[in-house]
């Protein structure tokens, strides 16, 4: 059994610049990510994966100095990228982590990670963490067959083609009450998120790494802090999109079967 830690990073952003290279604290945000990465359990190998990309070069350089391999994939077709690096490193299961997300919860990545290969899952997400702190599992065979059916190139946004549990073993850890808080922005897309995460890393000793508890009392402590990019929202998958990709496994649904029996008894 082998299970990879992919980070999932590019530095093609319209809203927020080569955001993975900013420094918070003491360290860029994709080093922060990479420093938590390390501290989760049961995981073979940590990845960063980017595109191939001349744009994106800087992050194999941030993997080497960091002591990570690095994978370089499709450019637009992160599924695409994620299975060709699973693929290449012949991984049983992955964990996805982007990032951009340098809150994500560890405690819930080991708990994922655990129920994960002990269920079998196909597909195990967390539930109502705040934005940016949540990780996600993946079984590689379950990858390989979404990569194989899909019609979808652009899948930035791509948990609705492995949450099918007609098709595929889902798994759903709910999070404790106290972290619930669904519209809370822990994450960096607008420089708003990272004018609100700078206020919170420079609240903590130099290059730390806080915890997502620690944070979230902090701002319990602090709300004003909250308002900085409260009135920003989570881009969502297009309801056409979802729609065509709902409606492409009803109609496949024998067919997709078929080619899950024969890529899992490989």
């Amino acid at each position: 059994m082998k299970i990879g830690l992919l980070i999932t990073a590019r530095l093609k952003s319209s809203r927020l610049p080569f955001k993975l290279l900013k420094d918070l604290n003491g360290y860029s945000i994709i080093e922060h990510v990479i420093n938590r990465a390390k501290t989760i359990k049961n995981v073979d190998a940590i990845i960063l994966c980017t595109s191939n990309n001349k744009q994106d070069r800087p992050l194999v350089e941030v993997a080497l100095e960091n002591n990570i391999y690095s994978f370089l994939g499709s450019e637009e077709d992160v599924l695409q990228r994620l299975n060709d690096c699973s693929q290449f490193f012949g991984l049983d299961y992955i964990v996805s982590i982007t990032g951009e997300n340098p809150l994500f919860s560890v405690d819930y990545a080991n708990i994922l990670i655990d129920k994960m290969v002990a269920n079998q899952a196909d597909f195990t997400y967390i539930d109502h963490l705040p934005i940016g702190c949540a990780v996600y599992g993946i079984k590689s065979k379950a990858l390989e067959l979404v990569c194989e059916i899909k019609s979808e190139i652009d899948t930035e946004i791509w948990g609705p083609l492995l949450n099918q549990p007609e098709v595929f073993k889902v798994q759903r850890i709910e999070a404790n009450t106290y972290l619930q808080i669904p519209n809370l922005r822990l994450t960096n897309d607008y420089q708003e998120d990272f004018h609100m995460m700078t206020c919170i890393f420079n609240q903590f000793p130099h290059c730390s790494s806080p915890s997502l508890e620690s944070v979230l009392q902090l701002l319990h402590d602090k709300p004003e802090i909250l308002k900085i990019n409260a009135e920003k929202k989570q881009m969502a998958l297009d309801p056409e999109v979802l729609q065509r990709i709902n409606q492409f496994y009803i109609d496949n649904l024998d067919k997709i079967l078929d080619l899950k029996l024969k890529i899992y008894e490989k």
